[in-house]
């Protein structure tokens, strides 16, 4: 089975990618079963009944929102962040759910009742994953029209019941030039091949995209990443959810800035960069799986660090970073899990930070005397 570096990074929102980018991605797909199947216009009503995990702690992590959300046909990396919230109000206080259609005039509009046909079990599990879901359709009698189970297995990769086990829809048989699935056979195919980890990536990415795809693709990843930075250290404000936190990164950054030495706060800095996006992730932002949500915030401090402290930083050397950093996470993915209903929190942030590090211990020889500190002049958002 072929992973790519753009399924280890990939745009979605928060909070959880197994609870919040993986639930729209399937409800997505069951509403796009009944389009090919022909059974979208004879569709009167759905029901979605969600297990384990994804029941227990649905509404924390926005798992019902996103069930809506992608039976309208929404997808993680398109979905607008901003109208999501009074979009699924409209759906609870009308009663009504455009299937397979948000932005469609025509859309297949249903009755949709969020208190009885949106159902989270707290205490029953399906038998293959901790965040499992089953969807289904019917017709104006009553009538079964399809029925569809699917798992959240991590990283917001959905797999259905006939291929639970193998970590997508449908597993990617795509033939690789250099495939490896542990650390020493990445290592060997370095040595034979003489590429560099993120060159050798490279050629097993070049299966699906071009040269100028792939890197065009990274570097619209940095550019979220960048971004979902930058709002995070300038929101202020409560946190969703019943405990009331608050924003603490932009204060901290202000704090910081006041300090008038980034160089002698780097550490700091980096901590900062993670926990803004941490706080994005949390309020249902834009942020990119980095493996997964929980653990979305370790690659883009490490990357902000990078560009903002070392001399000679440029998009050529993020997009080696993203690569060599993607080839990592597909060991953990292939070998283990990064899910966090599987491996805990723990997990994810191990998955990511071994990403982060692998790649940083190889460059960090070359980079250890361009060090820098930015003049204060050049501080962007990043530092505000």
């Amino acid at each position: 089975m072929a992973i790519s570096v753009f399924d280890l990074f990939s745009i979605g929102i928060g909070p959880s990618s197994s609870h919040t980018v993986g639930p729209m991605r399937a409800a997505g797909l069951f509403a796009g079963h009944l389009e090919r199947e022909g059974l979208l216009t004879r569709t009167a009503a759905v029901r979605a009944e969600l297990f384990g995990s994804l029941g227990a702690t649905g509404h924390g992590h926005g798992s019902p929102k996103a069930v809506l959300l992608g039976l309208e046909g929404n997808e993680p990396h398109t979905v607008d962040v901003a109208e999501a919230e009074r979009d699924v109000e409209r759906i609870r206080s009308t009663g009504r759910l455009r299937l397979l259609g948000r932005d469609l005039g025509d859309a297949h509009e249903i009755g949709f009742d969020t208190d009885s046909q949106l159902i989270l079990h707290r205490r029953r599990s399906l038998p293959y994953h901790a965040n499992g879901m089953t969807l289904f359709a019917y017709d104006d009698e009553g009538t079964p029209l399809l029925e569809k189970t699917y798992y959240s297995v991590g990283g917001g990769f959905v797999v259905d019941e006939d291929a639970a086990g193998a970590d997508r829809v449908k597993p990617d048989d795509t033939v690789l030039k250099y495939p490896f699935t542990s650390g020493d056979e990445l290592l060997r195919l370095t040595r034979e091949t003489g590429l560099s980890i993120s060159a050798l990536m490279l050629e097993n990415e070049l299966a699906w995209r071009t040269e100028e795809e792939i890197r065009a693709g990274l570097l619209e990843i940095w550019r979220v990443m960048r971004e979902c930075v930058a709002r995070g250290l300038t929101c202020e404000g409560i946190l969703p959810g019943g405990l009331k936190v608050r924003r603490r990164a932009t204060a901290v950054a202000k704090a910081l800035r006041a300090d008038g030495d980034p160089a002698g706060r780097a550490l700091e800095w980096v901590t900062l960069y993670a926990m803004a996006v941490n706080e994005e992730n949390a309020a249902g932002g834009r942020v990119v799986t980095a493996p997964t949500n929980g653990a979305a915030g370790i690659i883009p401090a490490v990357l902000h660090y990078y560009v903002n402290f070392v001399h000679g930083a440029d998009d050529d050397a993020v997009v080696r970073f993203l690569l060599a950093a993607g080839a990592i996470g597909l060991l953990f993915k292939e070998n283990a899990s990064i899910s966090g209903a599987e491996v805990g929190c723990q997990g994810e942030v191990g998955a990511a930070c071994s990403m982060a590090a692998g790649v940083w211990r190889r460059y960090s020889v070359v980079l250890r005397n361009r060090w820098r500190t930015p003049p204060r002049s050049a501080w962007n958002t990043t530092w505000a």
